[in-house]
């Protein structure tokens, strides 16, 4: 899943189908705004209907949101970047994430849009109820709300530069992700990952290309991300 060029312009498309392909695209407002509400509805039924503490909830959900980010590296590293030797196979892999990398300016496609996103979801609530029954009403509002985030950082890493210094890292880290080599960097939300499976880039030594984080970024702008 390589590409000599980035594109700046436009999208792929990943169906002829007018209304299959108006299914792979969707705004970060709507799948928080289909999210949310389910994420409060399970905090509120674990204390007030399971009668778990406060302090339980928040712990599980806290560690629901670490698991997150472990299950978001797993993913970009195992899946999207999986190596498809199939016709069917390369094209299931570009549409779920070869095409960001094709047109990383492509605001629709940071977040899986709603129908898939339901059917996964719900198939990971099933598996996590096999395992922590009751518990899962309170840890996967944390996995879901850390992968909320991850979708949100993933925007914000595309369209503006760090707001903070210590953030630095996390944009850089994604950034040489995508025009140095795609087999490294793949934490988005999170650099915890790469750092213990040893796919972090060295950032001391690494040298930023201005004009190539310029075309990944969704506007053009006056001043490139400090050096």
């Amino acid at each position: 899943m390589e590409f000599e060029k980035i594109h700046n312009k436009g999208q792929a498309q990943l169906f002829r189908n007018p209304y299959l392909e108006m299914l792979t695209k969707t705004h970060p407002l709507v799948i928080w705004g289909m999210y949310l509400p389910v994420m409060i509805y399970m905090l509120y039924y674990s204390g007030n209907s399971l009668g778990f503490p406060t302090g339980r909830i928040v712990l599980t959900f806290l560690g629901g949101m670490f698991f997150w980010t472990f299950f978001e590296y797993l993913a970009h590293r195992f899946l999207f970047h999986f190596v498809a030797d199939s016709g069917v196979a390369k094209k299931f892999i570009y549409t779920l994430h070869g095409n960001h990398h094709h047109f990383p300016r492509d605001k629709q496609r940071l977040f899986m849009p709603p129908v898939p996103s339901l059917i996964l979801s719900s198939a990971i609530f099933g598996l996590m109820f096999l395992l922590l029954r009751e518990r899962t009403f309170m840890f996967f509002p944390g996995f879901l709300f850390g992968y909320l985030m991850y979708g949100t950082m993933h925007y914000a890493i595309h369209a503006w530069n760090p707001p903070f210094k210590w953030m630095k890292g996390l944009w850089r880290n994604h950034h040489l992700h995508h025009y140095k080599n795609e087999h490294n960097g793949y934490g988005v939300s999170s650099t915890i990952w790469d750092h213990v499976f040893g796919t972090m880039f060295d950032l001391k030594k690494e040298k930023e290309d201005k004009e190539k984080v310029k075309e990944l970024m969704f506007e053009k702008h006056d001043k490139t991300p400090k050096s």
